[in-house]
């Protein structure tokens, strides 16, 4: 054992197994021989590499990693109605996972309540409808927000979804102080490649650096961003891009806040990252150590960081949506089994597993189930938690993770010439970076196909999917597709005409004006919208009041 390792485990290791003692798990090979926490040569790379739980986090953001605490179960889920979801969020809480994560459906993202014409035929479908309070109490319904956090997957309307989960919280006898969870509110990717914004970016960074100071003062232990390359990489990016766009991104909330006066220190502890996982296992191992890596030296050489919790590149991650295929389905669980181990050796701090039949429609429950029996094989008994970064020093994960760092960096440094983040998308270079990647990944899948049917050119290179491009059958599946029931639209509407009927409508008209003269000037938003969700305006009131004021934004197109 090297002298540093001797040092780090007597000290840092030690320490922090003191501080929270490891799992029950015995951490044993086969034969019963005992497994060193970490299996550490630096050979000289102490700057790039160092120990887990100390600057640069090459290695994980805590001296004990898994052995500690193991990563937490986070299965994305909603749809239909909030009675609906909250009994799925009941049966997956039952069968062990430890989070929720909470997906909403396209009106709720967008700020339209579902009986807006704009809502019609899509109320439920891609996630729970979201209208009011009384929607919230119901989604979490004999769920204690003292003991679960929650993701919701969220941007435009994040800042209302937040009110609703505080004031929510708040009726359970729950302080703001003690809820923890993560509001996704990433609006450049939105720009970039997904789309449900509402507002022009100025004033939805705003909100966003709104909900930053807010929280660093009144809700410490939620995560006020969840700056994600998840949506991106779906769209066809490479992994290096993933890191370089999303950490880019991350800057421009940041240079934001400090520019509305707010301290990296302060903020950067509540700021999360969100990450796709591929199935190209040991390059996406390596994009995490890279990502991890670059965040750090970011926040010490760039904003000036003497904080370590500030430093550290928090991050969940959700197996690759993209990478499912609708033939042959089954092999959807083997890809999701590849993804979520390259994450846990990546160091993850929460996943998501995908269902196998995602790509046909929502997924089944007991799809679901078999998603989250793959993380707890994963955890119980893989041996991936049993030891600190285990594939720290290979060569080649070594070399990739240099690799994917500095061309990451090299992204950074082109969209810091272009003028930010922002003056990047708005000048279309994230997004046609994305599209010219995504081409060449479809003609490479193309060009296999012609070679398995013999028409390829000479030399030419394609990319194997299995099931798709190679070993194909032609075999029918038999996976169940779920479907939202059609009438859950009709459904929120009446509940919705009841809500609105039975409320004081002056104290509601009354919120709804003061929200109007803050967003006209420069105080923090968040107050004005709790008080509005709890004088029961409802999400769609709320968002218009504010298009009111700032108009919307319009899709650029990208040539």
């Amino acid at each position: 054992m090297s002298e540093s390792l001797h040092e780090w485990l007597s000290g840092a290791y030690r320490a922090a197994v003191e501080r929270n003692p490891e799992r029950r798990d015995a951490f044993r090979r086969s034969s019963g021989d005992p497994l060193q926490p970490l299996y550490a040569d630096l050979n000289g790379r102490t700057d790039t590499l160092g120990f887990p739980g100390e600057f640069p986090f090459t290695r994980g953001i805590q001296p004990t990693m898994y052995r500690g605490r193991l990563w937490t179960m986070r299965q994305y889920a909603g749809q239909g109605d909030a009675e609906t979801s909250n009994e799925r969020y009941r049966f997956l809480l039952d069968q062990g996972q430890t989070g929720l994560s909470v997906a909403f459906d396209l009106p709720t993202q967008i700020g339209y309540d579902s009986d807006h014409l704009m809502a019609t035929g899509e109320v439920g479908k891609v996630g729970v409808a979201i209208d009011s309070i009384e929607d919230m109490r119901t989604l979490f319904r004999e769920i204690p927000l003292d003991k679960v956090t929650t993701s919701m997957t969220i941007n435009s309307t994040a800042s209302i979804l937040l009110a609703l989960y505080i004031a929510v919280g708040e009726e359970q006898g729950v302080e703001r102080s003690q809820l923890g969870g993560t509001v996704q509110n990433d609006i450049l990717k939105e720009y970039v490649a997904r789309g449900t914004y509402i507002y022009p970016p100025g004033p939805s960074i705003r909100l966003i650096t709104d909900i930053f100071d807010f929280c660093a003062r009144e809700v410490p232990r939620w995560n006020t961003i969840s700056v994600s390359g998840y949506h991106m990489r779906e769209a066809g990016c490479t992994a290096a891009q993933e890191v370089g766009f999303t950490l880019a991104h991350a800057i421009g909330y940041i240079e934001a806040a400090l520019a509305a006066g707010q301290e990296f220190d302060r903020i950067g502890q509540q700021v999360s990252f969100f990450f796709a996982c591929h199935s190209n296992f040991l390059e996406e191992v390596a994009k995490f150590r890279a990502a991890r890596r670059l965040w750090a030296r970011i926040t010490r050489d760039r904003f000036h960081s003497n904080n370590p919790r500030a430093q550290t590149l928090r991050f969940h991650t959700q197996t690759g949506g993209a990478t499912l295929t609708a033939q042959q389905p089954d092999n959807n669980v083997i890809r999701t089994t590849l993804q979520a181990l390259a994450a846990v050796f990546g160091g993850t701090q929460s996943l998501h597993t995908n269902s196998l039949d995602e790509a046909l429609g929502l997924p089944s429950q007991h799809a679901v189930e078999v998603a989250l029996r793959t993380q707890q094989i994963v955890a119980f008994e893989s041996g991936a938690a049993d030891v600190v970064d285990p594939l720290g020093g290979s060569f080649y994960v070594e070399e990739l993770t240099d690799a994917i760092e500095a061309e990451a960096a090299q992204y950074i440094d082109k969209i810091d010439a272009l003028g930010g983040a922002v003056t990047a998308i708005e000048a279309s270079y994230q997004q046609r970076e994305i599209t010219d990647a995504a081409y060449k990944l479809q003609m490479e899948y193309e060009k296999e196909a012609e070679a398995a049917k013999g028409t390829a050119q000479p030399g030419a290179v394609g990319r194997v999917k299995v099931g798709v491009n190679r070993f194909i059958t032609n075999e029918e599946s038999d996976a169940e597709i779920v479907r939202v029931d059609p009438a859950v639209g009709a459904r929120q509407s009446e509940r919705l005409e009841r809500f609105r009927a039975a409320r004081d409508g002056d104290a509601a008209q009354a919120a709804v004006d003061r929200i109007q003269q803050a967003a006209a000037g420069t105080e923090n938003l968040m107050p004005f919208i709790i008080e509005a969700v709890k004088a029961q305006v409802t999400l769609g009131e709320i968002a218009d009041s504010l298009r009111t004021v700032w108009g919307e934004q319009r899709e650029a197109v990208v040539v």
